[in-house]
C-alpha cells in the first residue's frame, strides 16, 4: 500500500462520517485527549502532589535564612558536619563506579546481496522442480505456501542454490558466510570509523551453519582482531539469537569498561535446504532467505554524542522446560527412507508462540508502560480474579503508548498478524515487518535489523523515539530489546542503508495470495 494511497484511505474514512453510521467512538478525538490526559495525569503525579509542597517550602526561606543555617551548623556541628560531606561523596563515588554502564549503539549494518542472486516466486519453483527431488504433492504444497507467505519478488538465495544442478557444500557455504559478514561489518567499520584493533568483544550468532573453525574466528582472521578479544559464537538458537547476542554483548559490557563490541547476526541457508517431502519440513524452504547485519555497541561515555541509540531495556523468555515448546521447532531427519535433515515446525507452534510472547511482554510491561495503563491493567485483574466480575473483559496495556516504533520478527504473514491483533497496532506499526517480509523474506535473527533499516530510510527514527524489537526463536524462546533514539536520523546521509535506493517504492501492497506464473524449464545455470 503506497503511501498516498494510505492517504486516500484516509480521506475516504472522513467522507464516510456522513453517511447514516454512527461514529467510531473509541477512535474520536475528544476521547482520544481525555486518554492522553489521563495517562499524563496518572504517569506524572507524584511531581504534581510534590509541587505545591517544593513551593510552600521555598516561599518560608530567603537568600539569609539560608546561609543563617548554613553557617550556624558549620559553626556548632563541625565534625558532624564534615562526616556528614565525606559520606556524601563516598556514597556519590560508589553510586557512579556501581552503577551499570550505559550501552550505546553506534551504528548498524545490513548486508544487501548482488541483484544477481534474486529469487523470484517463479525462479523458486523452477529450481525446486528441476532438482528432481521433490515429489509432485511437496512441489504443490510449496507453491502454496509461497503464494501466501507475503514473500515479494525480489528475496536472495545464494548461489550455490541457484545453479542447475544445485551446489550444496562446505565450500560454498563458508562462501556465503564470508560474502554477508564481511560485507555488513566493512559497511558498519567504514560508517563509525572504528579500527577492528578497537575492538574488545566479539559475538556472532547463526543457528545451522557451525563450522570448524568457527564464525567468529573466521571474523577474527579476516579482519585480525587483537588476540585477547572476548570471541562468542552462538548456534542453534534460532531467530531470536540476535537479541541474545544484544544481551550478551550488553552484559560482558557492564565488566569491561571503554570497549566496543561487534555483533554479527545471520542465518547461512547453503547447507541447510530441505531435500525430502515432509510438509513440516518444507516450510523454512519457502520462508528462510540469505541475509545478515552488524552492529557495534559502544559502553565509552564519549561516544553518547555521535551514537543512534541507547539499549534501554532488555527481555529474555524460555520455554524450554516444557517438552511441547522445546520440540515445536526442532532440526530432526525425516521418516523417510534417505533419512533426509530439516528443521520441522509443530502444528501448536503458533499457541506456543503467544504464551512465551504473554510471559515477556509481562515481565517488559512494568519497566515501560506508563502508569495509567499498568493502573487500568491491573483494577481489571483485580475485579476479575477478586471481585469475580467475570463480564469485565481483560485489559490489553497500550504498548503504543510506550513505543513509537515496533519491529516484530518477519517470520512470517500469520505471526505478523496475530501480534498485530493481539496488540491492536496499526498498519503504519507493523509496515517494517511486513515490507521486511516482503522485500528480504525471513533473514532470521537479522530481520529486525532490516526492520529498523527501514523506519530510517523512510525518515520515521526522531530523538527520544522508543523502538521495541521483539524475536521469536527454536527452544522455544521470545526476546525484546528496547532502544531510544539519542538523534533524528537523517535518510539523506545513510548511503549504505538497503533499503535507500528503492524506499520511495514502500510500502507495497501485500495481497493474501500472490498466484506464481507458469513455470517453464530452461537451461540457464
Amino acid at each position: 500500500m503506497k503511501e498516498n494511497h494510505i492517504q486516500s484511505d484516509h480521506m475516504n474514512n472522513t467522507i464516510n462520517v456522513t453517511n447514516n453510521k454512527l461514529p467510531n467512538f473509541q477512535s474520536s478525538v475528544r476521547l482520544k485527549y481525555v486518554k492522553l490526559g489521563y495517562h499524563y495525569l496518572i504517569s506524572n503525579a507524584f511531581y504534581i502532589l510534590l509541587l505545591p509542597v517544593l513551593f510552600a517550602a521555598a516561599s518560608s526561606f530567603n537568600l539569609s535564612d539560608l546561609t543563617f543555617l548554613f553557617n550556624h551548623l558549620l559553626n556548632s556541628h563541625f565534625l558532624s558536619f564534615t562526616l556528614f560531606g565525606a559520606l556524601l561523596i563516598f556514597l556519590t563515588t560508589l553510586y557512579f563506579s556501581t552503577r551499570p554502564r550505559k550501552v550505546f549503539l553506534l551504528d548498524f549494518s545490513c548486508y544487501k546481496p548482488d541483484s544477481s542472486l534474486i529469487c523470484t516466486r517463479e525462479t523458486f519453483m523452477d529450481r525446486a522442480q528441476r532438482v528432481g527431488i521433490f515429489t509432485e504433492e511437496a512441489l504443490v504444497f510449496q507453491q502454496k505456501i509461497l503464494e501466501r507467505s507475503g514473500i515479494g519478488q525480489k528475496t536472495y538465495i545464494p548461489e550455490a542454490l541457484l545453479r542447475v544442478p544445485p551446489n550444496p557444500c562446505m565450500s560454498e557455504a563458508r562462501k556465503e558466510a564470508e560474502m554477508v559478514m564481511f560485507g555488513a561489518i566493512d559497511a558498519v567499520l567504514e560508517k563509525t570509523g572504528v579500527k577492528p584493533k578497537d575492538i574488545g568483544i566479539l559475538v556472532v550468532d547463526c543457528s545451522l551453519f557451525t563450522p570448524t573453525p568457527s564464525l567468529s574466528a573466521m571474523i577474527v582472521n579476516k579482519y585480525k582482531l587483537r588476540g585477547n578479544i572476548l570471541s562468542y559464537n552462538l548456534g542453534g538458537m534460532g531467530c531470536s539469537a540476535g537479541l541474545i547476542s544484544i544481551d550478551l554483548a550488553k552484559q560482558i559490557l557492564q565488566v569491561q569498561p571503554n570497549s566496543y563490541a561487534l555483533v554479527v547476526s545471520t542465518e547461512i541457508i547453503t547447507l541447510n535446504t530441505y531435500l525430502g517431502s515432509e510438509r513440516s519440513m518444507l516450510l523454512s524452504n519457502c520462508l528462510f532467505r540469505m541475509g545478515g547485519a552488524a552492529v557495534l555497541l559502544s559502553n565509552r561515555s564519549s561516544d553518547r554524542r555521535r551514537s543512534k541509540y541507547q539499549l534501554i531495556h532488555t527481555v529474555r523468555t524460555h520455554k524450554g522446560a516444557d517438552d511441547n515448546a522445546f520440540n515445536c521447532v526442532y532440526q530432526r531427519e525425516d521418516n523417510n527412507d534417505n533419512k533426509q535433515i530439516g528443521v520441522s515446525l509443530s502444528k501448536n507452534l503458533m499457541a506456543i508462540a503467544g504464551e512465551a510472547l504473554k510471559t515477556n511482554i509481562t515481565t517488559l510491561g512494568p519497566l515501560v508502560l506508563p502508569m495509567s495503563e499498568q493502573l487500568l491493567f491491573f483494577a481489571t485483574l483485580v475485579a476479575r480474579k477478586v471481585f469475580n466480575v467475570k463480564k469485565i473483559k481483560p485489559y490489553i496495556p497500550d504498548f503504543k503508548l510506550a513505543f513509537e516504533h515496533f519491529c516484530i520478527h518477519a517470520g512470517g504473514r500469520a505471526v505478523l498478524d496475530e501480534i498485530e491483533k493481539n496488540l491492536d497496532l496499526s498498519e503504519w506499526h507493523m509496515e517494517p515487518s511486513r515490507m521486511t517480509l516482503n522485500r528480504f523474506g525471513n533473514t532470521s535473527s537479522s530481520s529486525l535489523w532490516y526492520e529498523l533499516a527501514y523506519s530510517e530510510a523512510k525518515g520515521r527514527i526522531k530523538r527520544g523515539d522508543r523502538t521495541w524489537q521483539i524475536a521469536f526463536g527454536s527452544g522455544f524462546k521470545c526476546n525484546s530489546a528496547v532502544w531510544r533514539a539519542l538523534r533524528t536520523i537523517n535518510p539523506a546521509k545513510e548511503k549504505t542503508n538497503p533499503w535507500i535506493d528503492e524506499i520511495h517504492e514502500f510500502p507495497v501492497p501485500v495481497p493474501r495470495i500472490s498466484p506464481v506464473s507458469a513455470v517453464t524449464s530452461s537451461s540457464e545455470s
